[in-house]
């Protein structure tokens, strides 16, 4: 059974918002403005033509500058072996409250040729070169270099 948000919400912050439409009273939070990471966690992720493309594994925030980095997503595989993790850039992904999962607008065979990694090595992620690589691949700005609000 697939989950999403709404399934992981055990302290009901979601409770009584589902199928409301943004505007001003979706917006005061929690949901969908300002949700809690362990609600996310889980989610699918689809791209714009509706093709699965795995599920949110984790959720990177950067500790410097308090802003999430990347959620780690991951890929192919079957019951976890064989999948790849790909960390996709926080501001590559977008809500969609109807289907209640992720849009990464990326075609399926560029993301199995995007840059990944194994759950047992990690890249560097604090490695600006490596973050870098990642922003070009998606067509993103790097998040450390948005001005502060």
């Amino acid at each position: 059974m697939k989950m999403n948000y709404e399934d992981r919400d055990t302290y009901g912050m979601y409770k009584g918002r589902a199928g409301m439409a943004p505007g001003p009273d979706a917006r005061r939070g929690p949901g969908p403005e300002l949700m809690g990471a362990d609600t996310l966690i889980g989610n699918d992720v689809y791209n714009h033509k509706g093709e699965d493309l795995g599920q949110i594994k984790d959720i990177m925030l950067d500790m410097r500058n308090g802003k999430v980095g990347y959620a780690v997503l991951s890929f192919g595989g079957f019951l976890s072996m064989g999948e790849k993790l790909f960390a996709v850039p926080w501001s590559a992904l977008t809500l969609d409250l109807n289907n209640k999962r992720f849009v990464l607008h990326v075609e399926k065979d560029r993301l199995k040729q995007a840059p990944g990694f194994d759950k047992e090595k990690w890249p560097d992620m604090v490695d600006q070169a490596w973050a870098k690589e990642i922003h070009s691949y998606y067509g993103t700005r790097p998040y450390y270099d948005e001005p502060l609000l």
